[in-house]
Parts: C-alpha cells; structure tokens; sequence
C-alpha cells in the first residue's frame, strides 16, 4: 500500500507567523464593523481608546479638584508633589478571540497539499491578528491569552504559542464575553453532535462566531483504492478496507451531509461557515473571513 498522507511535526508558531504576515499583506486593512452596543463603539476605520470603564491601563493624569478620591494611585503620586489619578481604557475597541484546533488529526497532511491543517490554521490565525490589530482591535486567545490591543498582536501570540500550545480540543469559554465574536479554525471531526453542542454553549452567551472549516483535500476527495488501512490519530485505532474505492460514494455522502448540517446550525445561529481546503490559497480563506468579519453576506454553496 502506498501512503497517500502522513502525520507531520508541529508548526513553528514563529514560521506560521512569517507566513501569515505574507498572507496579511495580500488584502486591505480589516475593518470590523462591531455593531452598535453599549459598551462598544468603533470609530471611523479604527478602534477608539478613551477613558471610562474597562480592565485595562490607559494612563496617569494630574487629580483636579471633583474627581473620585477613590481612583487616586498614590503609588505614583508618592514619586512627586503632584497628585495623579488613574485612568483605564474605555473598550471601544471589539475584542476578537483567534483559535487553531491543536488536535492531532489537524497534523495531517495529504500528497496532494502543501501544508497541514494544523499549519494552515495558525497561518490564518496569526495573518488575522496582524490585519485585526492593525486596525486598533482587541485580540485574544482563548485559554493562552488573554485579550489585548497592540500593534504586535500577532508576534505577541506567535510567541505566547510557541511555549503554551493549547491543550483543550475546543476553545474554553470561561473567559469568553457578551457582544464578542470568535474565529475557530479546526477540522472539525469530532462527533457531530459534540461539535454542535460545544457551538451552541458559546453562542448562548451572546457570542457572534465564525467556524472554518479545514480539509485536506484527501478528507473531501477520498482518494484511496485497493487495500488500505486507515488510521485514527487521536485514538491510534486502525482499519482496513480491502478495496477502498466502493467506499467512496458512501463516503461522500455522509461528508458533505455532515458538512453542510454544521452550515445550517451555523445559520440558524446567526454564525458564518467557511469550508477552506488546504490546496486552495490561505489568502482565499483570509478574505472570506475579512468579508464575514465585516458583515458582509455570506453566499451558499461557497468555497474558500
């Protein structure tokens, strides 16, 4: 039997970082149209920072007569004669959480693709985190980082990653808020209805989402013939099919059903579903993401 596929090493977060960039680079700055809620406000084509409420630091300034004691840092004010105040950052920005599958199935990679999915999904991830904070958005990721706003987002979690690789199989969402949006990049090949259900837990908590989908081309195709054994990365559960081919009708069938019921839950939750081979280009993807990131209508029967 001749291998059409193998398991390869993990990506270098610093790799996949180079390569997302050129990716970056290939389309406009994104804008996120962030919809009109209480707490956030986009202005313009960038996010604002403004003092208000917030968790994070913005800056020192003098105490005038009026304002809340309260919110004295004497710490600082111990440096001098002067009295300071300290401000947080009002969150205009919209907080955008990134996540690339860690599973095992997403080291796959086929003779017909160039890279993994694994890889694949960190591209995007980190060429999302370069075009997100360029456009003053907060980025985070679940379980590893929490949401900041920086110029250097993307080298901040290329970093982050390449010393705490997630563990969970699907983003945790204890730290996930309210009027947020989630891009999950995976494969997606966990039972079906764990899938939906993990789906349905983050958008009952007024979460916006975006799942993509990524294959290898030999997952959708299914390229086998004669005796071939087919074996489970996550479990390392093996079977063998004497002749392969009169399998593939079958096959096909249950894939693209199973593909597009994810699509209509997706739908039904007002989420975005980007199906994206892995010998199509990352840019595709990049810009069908852009696109749904920035409320633009999504289009049935469409492939990145």
């Amino acid at each position: 039997m001749m291998p059409i596929g193998s398991t390869v090493e993990l990506t270098s977060a610093s790799d996949a970082l180079v390569r997302g960039r050129q990716r970056a680079i290939l389309m406009p700055d994104l804008l996120i149209e962030a919809r009109r809620i209480v707490s956030t406000v986009i202005a313009g084509w960038h996010g604002r920072r403004r003092r208000g409420v917030g968790e994070n630091f913005w800056q020192f300034r003098p105490f005038v007569e009026g304002e809340q004691v309260s919110r004295i840092d004497w710490r600082r004010s111990a440096r001098d004669d002067h009295v300071y105040l300290r401000d947080r950052e009002w969150e205009a920005a919209h907080t955008v959480w990134l996540w690339a599958d860690p599973s095992p199935s997403m080291r796959y990679q086929s003779q017909a693709a160039q890279v993994s999915k694994e890889s694949r999904a960190l591209v995007l991830v980190l060429a999302l985190a370069e075009l997100l904070s360029r456009s003053g958005e907060r980025i985070g990721y679940p379980g590893v980082m929490d949401p900041i706003s920086a110029r250097n987002a993307a080298e901040r979690v290329a970093a982050v990653l390449m010393g705490d690789r997630p563990q969970h199989d699907f983003p945790p969402d204890d730290r996930l808020k309210r009027f947020s949006e989630i891009v999950i990049i995976s494969d997606l090949l966990d039972p079906l209805d764990e899938i939906l259900e993990r789906v349905d837990r983050i958008g009952r908590r007024g979460i916006r989402g975006h799942l993509v989908m990524i294959a290898d081309p030999a997952e959708e195709t299914f390229p086998y013939a004669g005796r071939t054994e087919f074996r489970d990365p996550e479990s390392g559960g093996r079977l063998t099919a004497g002749r392969a081919e009169t399998l593939r009708e079958e096959y096909s069938e249950i894939y693209m059903a199973r593909r597009e019921t994810m699509a209509q839950h997706c739908r039904r939750l007002g989420w975005s579903f980007i199906p994206h081979r892995t010998d199509r280009l990352a840019s595709e993807a990049l810009v069908a993401l852009h696109a749904r990131l920035s409320g633009v209508p999504q289009a049935t029967g469409r492939r990145s």
